[in-house]
């Protein structure tokens, strides 16, 4: 059986995500709410990540449909559904890397990209091939089984994890997976392996290494600090921390979880912030809080770039 082939099979017998579902995906779509058939629901510059990421030109931001987690907060939901996006093949796909580095972006971002790992692998040696020489960011939830990132060790040049909760209850509540805290542990340290600490260029843009988001929830700053501590204890300044104040509460929140229906206050930002500092954390990213607005997220359509 070919490396090719093996990737493919993968998808009939789908364990890639820790929802080890099994499904084939040829066949029905997996929990992820996505064939085996990669769905792009956007391709484009991307002005909205950390500064070392899209500075003045842009991220190439690769948008991929479906999601194992299903946040009940997600800001992109409508493609963490499936319910958006495009079908296209490998070819396609790798194609659309060497356009995003063609209109001038310092890198490849793949967001969410989990659900499809096998296509991903394939699309970046076709593009590298072709004259792809930009790093490829890895930009996911931080739910990840270690088996499936270990496919992805030489794609990937820099990881980009949320680190969601340390609380096994907020995360059943939330993202009804109880076991998130302790998956994103295994997941960022096979990351760290893989990548090791962050390398700059001279004009300050990642090229590799691992900055792990932590999204400061309403009411939830306990568990924020938890994930910052756990962080800045297991690797120093080896990795960076983006603490970020952009929750934007969605429509349905109101009625779903009433008490996630409201933005992040600049009490309990700083209160996070200051935290950080009295730990001695160094590498870290801030947001100023005017960023919690709707214009940051992007609009979701069958374009592509």
């Amino acid at each position: 059986m070919t490396d090719e082939v093996f990737k493919l099979e993968m998808y009939k017998i789908c364990n890639l995500c820790p929802r080890s579902c099994g499904v084939d995906r040829s066949k029905k779509l997996g929990t992820c709410q996505v064939s085996a058939t990669v769905k792009v629901a956007r391709a484009a510059l991307h002005f909205w990540e950390e500064p070392c990421i899209s500075g003045e030109k842009g991220s190439g931001a690769v948008f991929f449909s479906g999601c194992p987690l299903h946040c009940v907060f997600c800001q992109n939901e409508e493609i963490s559904h499936g319910k958006v996006g495009k079908e296209i093949t490998v070819e396609q796909l790798s194609d659309i890397y060497l356009n995003l580095q063609a209109q001038g972006a310092n890198n490849i971002n793949l967001v969410t990209g989990t659900h499809y790992i096998p296509t991903i692998v394939e699309s970046v040696k076709i593009a590298r091939e072709n004259g792809l020489d930009i790093p490829i960011i890895y930009n996911t939830s931080g739910y990840e089984k270690v088996e499936s990132l270990k496919l992805l060790e030489g794609i990937v040049n820099v990881y980009l994890p949320d680190f969601k909760y340390m609380d096994n209850e907020l995360a059943h509540k939330y993202s009804h997976a109880s076991d998130y805290p302790e998956v994103a542990k295994l997941a960022i340290e096979e990351m760290y392996r893989q990548v090791g600490k962050p390398i700059f260029s001279d004009s300050g843009f990642i090229q590799s290494g691992v900055i792990v988001r932590q999204l400061l929830l309403p009411g939830h700053v306990k568990d924020s600090k938890n994930v910052i501590k756990y962080l800045f204890e297991r690797y120093r300044d080896d990795i960076f921390i983006s603490i970020m104040s952009q929750y934007t509460p969605m429509p349905h929140m109101a009625s779903k979880c009433p008490e996630l229906n409201r933005r992040v206050t600049k009490r309990e930002y700083e209160s996070v912030i200051k935290f950080a500092i009295d730990l001695g954390l160094e590498n870290a990213f801030i947001q100023d809080r005017k960023v919690a607005r709707e214009s940051f997220i992007p609009k979701f359509s069958d374009e592509l770039c």
